[in-house]
């Protein structure tokens, strides 16, 4: 599956009753919801002594995909148009991979 397919079919159950802009609150209030309840799981493995509850992390991670889909959806932007763009932006702040000396003087424009 290609990421616009899983865009198309992720987008098959987005609520046809909400206006564009409605959609696209939705879209990042359900990004930042999800992204709490994964590091929830991630905090409670880290300073609570619980196990890392891998499954159900990978199912937040997939309810964070829904969102991210639906926010480009909103936007009218294919999701892999976006992916592509990000990795050209890391191309140019990292050329040569992370590193912290860039990451710690890199433009401002370049955020």
């Amino acid at each position: 599956m290609t990421i616009n397919e899983y865009q198309n079919l992720a987008m098959t159950t987005l609520n046809p009753e909400l206006s564009e802009r409605d959609v696209l609150i939705n879209s990042v209030m359900g990004l930042c919801g999800e992204a709490g309840e994964a590091i929830d799981i991630v905090k409670k493995w880290m300073a609570q002594g619980h196990e890392l509850d891998r499954q159900r992390l990978a199912g937040e991670l997939g309810d964070i995909a829904w969102y991210l889909a639906e926010a480009a959806t909103a936007l009218g932007l294919p999701l892999e148009d976006i992916l592509r763009a990000n990795i050209e932006k890391l191309k140019r702040r990292y050329p040569q991979g992370f590193s912290a000396s860039r990451s710690l003087c890199r433009d401002a424009e370049d955020a």
